[in-house]
């Protein structure tokens, strides 16, 4: 299918210099053209965008697809089909907010990615980490501490698995790699909703990092971590590990570590904001809502560190359950310490560079994946109308028209 997207402003995901009066060619699923005069000799569709802004499709880089409920140890207990049901929901949300990318954290599946390559889910482009690993006792090990199996028996749940030492580690890398995993997820300090571990938790060995490492590379791949803390974090990029998640108690060397060696940080402010607002009616238990207490209190002044030493700043939102329709708010809960832009940045073309993908999305140019959006009003100006998602007059993904409220 070929249209054509004609008078358009066009932000192309890196700079504020807004190029106006613009057409953008979409032919099959790829921008062949961004044309400065009018495209002529052809009889493809066109859409007049009437002067709005156009920006490429946001990328949401810690994602739970399979985040049916607040608590993954209640989602375990799902049939399978079930989750499958709730994440095609989840996924054909996040596209209407306009999130034609989707990072997944934990659990995300061939089986997604089959759906919607068959186009059973009307949803965003995916890439997906299969289970995530914890070890024993770690944030995805979901036994509550009374639980007792009479041996030392392994946990597998819904989104994560556990593994000790470097060989079970290799071995399960391996297998998340043969099931077609983009990345690989660690859980290398503590978490919120994970019922036996503290915050400050180290978790894994440095040798089961680095195995990790290693066998990513072998598949091209890499390791996203989810840590917290400041020594979490340092441990992580010295073993290789290219993507900081949360990242919410860093100090000044855990920053210039992230940037010296060339990682990520994926800062999660809304899952933090949700859980203040409503995580009683959540149903959390009282030592997750205490523990949010800990990483909250930090989270923004860890971001203001990262964005004044330069960092390559990722955007994510880690919702789950009835808060995932909070995903926007990132924008607004970012614009405490970044700039419009340097928020933009995050959810387009620095989030791409994350996921090997520059030039390929975050970005309007040909040759680029056709993921954009149509906005009434200029999220350069003000970034939380992003909020307003009646503002998306039109949506494609993978060149396809997945909203069009233009009249």
């Amino acid at each position: 299918m070929t249209f054509i997207i004609e008078n358009v402003t066009v932000f192309d995901g890196r700079t504020d210099a807004l190029a106006e009066g613009l057409s953008i060619v979409v032919e099959g699923n790829t921008i062949r053209e961004v044309s400065d005069t009018p495209v002529t000799g052809s009889d493809a569709q066109r859409i007049d965008g009437g002067g709005r802004f156009a920006m490429p499709g946001l990328i949401d880089a810690h994602f739970h697809c399979y985040g049916a409920e607040a608590n993954p140890a209640v989602v375990d207990k799902m049939p399978p089909g079930l989750r499958a049901l709730h994440a095609r929901r989840i996924m054909e949300d996040a596209l209407q907010r306009g999130f034609t990318t989707v990072r997944d954290a934990a659990g995300g599946d061939h089986v997604l990615a089959a759906g919607l390559a068959k186009g059973l889910i009307n949803g965003p482009r995916l890439f997906y980490p299969g289970l995530a690993l914890s070890q024993t006792g770690g944030h995805g090990d979901m036994r509550e501490p009374s639980h007792f199996e009479g041996c030392a028996c392994a946990y597998c749940g819904s989104m994560s698995v556990v593994v000790d030492g470097p060989d079970e580690m290799r071995k399960m890398v391996r297998e998340q790699l043969r099931r077609g995993a983009h990345q690989i997820k660690l859980f290398v300090s503590g978490g919120v909703l994970s019922p036996s571990d503290p915050i400050w938790m180290d978790q894994f060995c440095d040798e089961e990092i680095r195995v990790a490492v290693e066998e990513a590379a072998t598949r091209r791949a890499y390791v996203m971590a989810h840590a917290h803390t400041n020594a979490a974090a340092i441990r992580c990029v010295k073993s290789g590990v290219r993507s900081i998640e949360h990242a919410t108690m860093l100090e000044a060397d855990g920053v210039a570590a992230i940037v010296e060696h060339d990682a990520f940080a994926v800062p999660t402010l809304a899952i933090i904001d949700a859980i203040r607002a409503v995580g009683p009616s959540m149903g959390l238990p009282a030592a997750a809502l205490a523990k949010v207490g800990e990483v909250g209190d930090l989270a923004l002044t860890s971001l203001d560190r990262l964005r004044a030493a330069g960092a390559r700043i990722g955007f994510g939102t880690d919702l789950l359950g009835a808060v995932m329709d909070r995903q926007s708010r990132e924008f607004a809960l970012r614009r405490e310490v970044m700039s419009s832009l340097e928020i933009l940045r995050s959810a387009t073309s620095v989030n791409a560079a994350l996921l090997n993908m520059e030039g390929r999305l975050g970005t309007i140019a040909p040759g680029a994946f056709a993921d954009l959006l149509l906005v009434d009003g200029n999220p350069l100006d003000d970034v939380t109308i992003l909020e307003q998602h009646e503002r998306l007059a039109l949506i494609v993904a993978d060149g396809r028209i997945r909203r069009n409220a233009i009249a």
